[in-house]
């Protein structure tokens, strides 16, 4: 028996159409998102690769604070455990086995965000003490 290496390699391309302005960038914070909040197929795309099974979460997903866990899930302007309260933006793709519950991101907390362009539908909120996000 033989035992060959195998190298894969897999480019992304990071769509952050949805950016409308560099500031803030370059202090994004880091966050774990609760996956349980999150729906396949509209806020991450699962894998389909059996060589690679990783799935991809969307950069420019709204998040909120879920106050008893201290974990990031999806804001909904209707929910009542924190994450009514828009923290920020998800801002880079992130991969991901799909067994895992709770992924490591990075949060645009402050800057311009185009919501034409945003992966999913989003209202415009005023700046906050927790969120400092100018919509264009």
């Amino acid at each position: 028996m033989t035992v060959q290496p195998v190298t894969t390699t897999l480019n992304l391309t990071a769509d952050r159409s949805w950016l409308a302005g560099s500031h803030g960038a370059d202090s994004v914070g880091s966050i774990t998102l609760d996956m349980s909040t999150f729906t396949s197929g509209t806020h991450y795309k699962p894998s389909t690769d059996t060589d690679i099974p990783y799935s991809r979460f969307l950069s420019g997903i709204p998040v909120g604070k879920i106050t008893a866990s201290g974990l990031y899930g999806l804001y909904k302007t209707d929910a009542t455990d924190g994450r009514q309260i828009l923290a920020g933006f998800v801002f880079a793709e992130v991969l991901f086995a799909p067994s895992q519950t709770k992924v490591p991101a990075a949060l645009l907390w402050h800057g311009s965000v185009n919501t034409a362009k945003l992966p999913v539908a989003v209202t415009p909120v005023a700046p906050s003490a927790i969120c400092l996000i100018r919509f264009v």
